[in-house]
C-alpha cells in the first residue's frame, strides 16, 4: 500500500520520504507524538489501514475499519507560539475538503469545528494536537491527525444514521490509497501557507463552514445555552449571539447544531 501511495504522490513532495505505512495501529496520533518525541522531523507522515484506538475531540473514538478509510497523522514542527497556531485546524480542514473533491468531485462542508460532512452526515474528521516547550514557550511538535470514511457501503447500530462514505455520497469507489495521497499533498500546500496566508485559509474555512447560521447549544460543563452562531474569527473560534442579543465567543466545550446532523 505504501508504494501505491508514494506513486500518486509528486515527486517534489518531500515528505515523500517520510512517510510510514501501518497494516494497523492503535492510533496514528498517538504514534506521531511518540516518533515527534523521539525527534522524528517535520514532515514525518504516518498512514494506517486500521486503528484499534481511533481517537477524535473530547475522548471521543473514531472507528477506523481495516480497509475502509484513510487514517492519517503528520507531524510539524513550525517554531512558534501556540497562540500562532489556533487557526491549524481549520486550515486543515479547508485543506481536507479540497482533497476529498479532488478526488471525488464533491467537496464536503466542515461542522465547526473539526468534523467532515456531507449530506448531513459525518464524513471524517481532524484531531490536532500541540506540544509547547515548558522552556522556550514555543510549540515543539503539532500533530494533526485527520479519518476520513472511504469504502463502507452501511453503517450498522448508531452510527447507521450520522455516518457516511465516500462510496454512500458519490455512489463509485473511492481507493484509499488515492484519497491518502490527494490528503498528504494538500496538507504539505496547507504547511506552506499556513502563516502567510492565514487571512485567505480562514476565508476558505468560512464559506465550508455548515455551522454558520445555524441555531446552535453550547454544551459547557453542566450548562446548555442556546445561540446562533454568527461567525468564525481569524483564531478559529465561534462567535455566536445569544438570546439576549450579546455576543460570545466559544474556543472550547461542546457545541451542538440543533436540528442539522443525528449525531450532534
Amino acid at each position: 500500500m505504501k508504494q501505491k501511495i508514494l506513486q500518486k504522490i509528486p515527486t517534489e513532495c518531500p515528505w515523500r520520504d517520510t512517510l510510514y505505512w501501518y497494516d494497523t495501529i492503535d492510533s496514528t496520533n498517538t504514534q506521531a507524538k511518540l516518533l515527534a518525541q523521539q525527534g522524528a522531523p517535520h514532515g514525518t507522515v504516518l498512514i494506517a489501514g486500521e486503528q484499534t484506538g481511533g481517537r477524535g475531540r473530547l475522548g471521543r473514538t473514531f472507528e477506523s475499519c481495516a480497509g475502509m478509510g484513510v487514517y492519517l497523522s503528520v507531524i510539524l514542527r513550525p517554531n512558534c507560539a501556540a497562540e500562532a497556531l489556533m487557526h491549524l485546524t481549520c486550515a486543515a480542514g479547508a485543506a481536507m475538503c479540497e482533497a476529498v473533491e479532488n478526488v471525488s468531485g464533491i467537496r464536503p462542508g466542515i461542522k465547526w469545528i473539526n468534523d467532515l460532512v456531507v449530506k448531513k452526515k459525518k464524513l471524517g474528521g481532524i484531531l490536532t494536537e500541540l506540544s509547547v516547550n515548558p522552556k522556550t514557550g514555543l510549540v515543539d511538535y503539532a500533530v494533526v491527525g485527520v479519518g476520513i470514511n472511504c469504502l463502507q457501503k452501511e453503517f450498522s447500530g448508531e452510527l447507521e444514521n450520522i455516518a457516511t462514505s465516500l462510496s454512500l455520497a458519490t455512489g463509485n469507489p473511492i481507493p484509499p490509497d488515492v484519497l491518502a495521497a490527494a490528503m498528504v499533498e494538500a496538507l504539505y500546500n496547507m504547511n506552506d501557507r499556513l502563516f502567510n496566508e492565514k487571512t485567505a485559509i480562514m476565508c476558505a474555512y468560512r464559506r465550508l463552514c455548515v455551522t454558520l447560521g445555524q441555531e446552535i447549544l453550547i454544551h459547557r460543563y453542566n450548562s446548555v445555552t442556546p445561540g446562533k452562531a454568527l461567525d468564525v474569527d481569524d483564531d478559529g473560534a465561534l462567535i455566536v449571539l445569544l438570546a439576549d442579543g450579546t455576543k460570545t465567543t466559544v474556543n472550547s466545550g461542546e457545541v451542538s447544531v440543533r436540528g442539522m446532523y443525528g449525531y450532534l
